[in-house]
């Protein structure tokens, strides 16, 4: 475990899957849900895919290849290669392991950097192999619902930003999702945008996560109990997914940037066709960040 902090802000990272485990503001409050049986995880990086693969199989090149939901970076050990007072950096390259489901040779690095009140999340993805690269990558934090508490009802609300919120009734659309990750690419309307607010309870997420495409927003805030935001994600990915378990009570809820989506329903063909893929030439890198905001 690595710990970064500066006046505002103290954040924990552990060097297995590079995740963010604790972040806490200068008066000691945690704003990351910290783990349990209601979902072991707190904020894993997704890759080299997002969401699922059908059946956990896919296809390069005509050979089947098996990876579980979300990749396995999340599961794998990473390196600590940088870290100074406000800013730690882990690596990730291919090993027999990997290659043995990902049959590519890739670097992965995360970097976490405070700058006054904000975490800027960094990825960088560089393609050493010797053909091209087709990778997915997404972060999953997961954060306190203001207010809320463990096996009590979940309740909140979510406020986008998003670049065509014109008018107070503008809507947004989304994909419709399946509880083993597939989705459908017939857009349906998310008819709770209201001024950007989103209200969310259980039921919300009775369809597994919900997901909202083609960057039509780039900034979404969590509401305080008073109405101001508690935390703010900021991002420029393609796809945006709010999540939290199903009636399992849990008193947080993901806001999950993505460059990547899981397979469509019924997907057959190769693994660089999907939907929402990312490919890099040999010798070639992929960088991007999110940012967190604490209040």
């Amino acid at each position: 475990m690595e710990t970064i902090k500066n006046e505002h802000l103290t954040v924990e990272v552990s060097e297995m899957g590079a995740e963010l485990q604790s972040i806490k503001d200068s008066e000691g409050r945690e704003y990351l849900w910290q783990g349990g049986e209601k979902w072991p995880r707190r904020s894993p990086i997704l890759f080299p895919i997002v969401c699922s693969v059908n059946d956990d199989t896919y296809t390069v090149d005509g050979k089947e290849y098996h990876l579980p939901r979300h990749g396995f970076a999340r599961d794998t050990k990473f390196k600590l290669i940088a870290q100074g007072e406000h800013k730690v950096t882990y690596a990730l390259h291919e090993s027999e392991e990997t290659l043995k489901v990902y049959p590519y040779r890739f670097n992965l690095a995360v970097s976490y950097r405070l700058s006054g009140n904000k975490i800027h999340v960094v990825w960088h993805v560089e393609n050493t192999d010797c053909r091209e690269l087709h990778f997915q990558i997404g972060g999953h934090p997961a954060f306190l619902a203001p207010g809320c508490k463990e096996d009590e009802d979940l309740k909140g609300v979510i406020q986008l930003l998003p670049s065509n919120l014109k008018s107070q009734n503008s809507k947004l659309k989304s994909l419709k999702s399946y509880i083993d990750g597939s989705h459908e690419m017939t857009e349906i309307e998310l008819d709770q945008v209201k001024d950007g607010l989103i209200p969310f309870n259980d039921e919300f997420f009775a369809n597994d996560s919900v997901k909202i495409h083609d960057c039509q927003t780039h900034e979404a805030c969590l509401l305080d109990t008073d109405g101001s935001p508690a935390v703010t994600v900021d991002y420029k990915c393609p796809i945006i997914a709010f999540w939290s378990p199903y009636q399992k009570k849990a008193p947080f809820v993901c806001i999950e940037p993505w460059y990547g989506l899981g397979d469509p329903r019924g997907w057959k063909g190769e693994f660089k066709d999907k939907p929402y893929m990312n490919h890099l030439q040999p010798g070639a890198s992929f960088m991007s960040e999110y940012t967190i905001t604490i209040k």
